[in-house]
């Protein structure tokens, strides 16, 4: 979820409504401004709102992947924008157990090489000191 000069950084956090209150400082807002990845956990009923609330600083545009019932039977993965994907959750009746990533790292291409871990560092051997 991190691609060198796109982004970098992944915030995991949920959304909160009627839940325990979030600190001030770790509200959704707060992290949409940085448009890092986000990651969000037991949010997936509030598909909508989240999305309306996202793409006044990520635009309507930005990749969203709805990943529910993760490595089990009955898996679905849902690939949109923040424009449709509510649509694309509510169709399919999703309520529970399901995550949902934001960012432009999830639609990245002909992005650089990490210079720290990319192919032209990886075959060089260092040795023990």
């Amino acid at each position: 979820l991190t691609v060198p000069e796109v982004a970098q950084t992944v915030v995991l956090t949920r959304a909160q409504k009627a839940s325990t209150k979030m600190p001030e400082t770790e509200q959704l807002a707060h992290f949409a401004k940085s448009r890092a990845t986000l990651v969000l956990h037991l949010a997936i009923r509030r598909m909508r709102e989240i999305a309306q609330q996202l793409v006044v600083d990520y635009g309507f545009d930005c990749p969203v992947v709805v990943v529910a019932n993760a490595e089990q039977p009955g898996q679905l993965i849902l690939r949109g924008r923040l424009a449709d994907i509510a649509d694309q959750v509510e169709d399919a009746d999703l309520r529970q157990a399901a995550v949902i990533l934001v960012g432009w790292a999830l639609a990245a291409e002909d992005f650089v090489e990490s210079h720290l871990y990319g192919s032209r560092i990886a075959g060089r051997r260092t040795t023990p000191v």
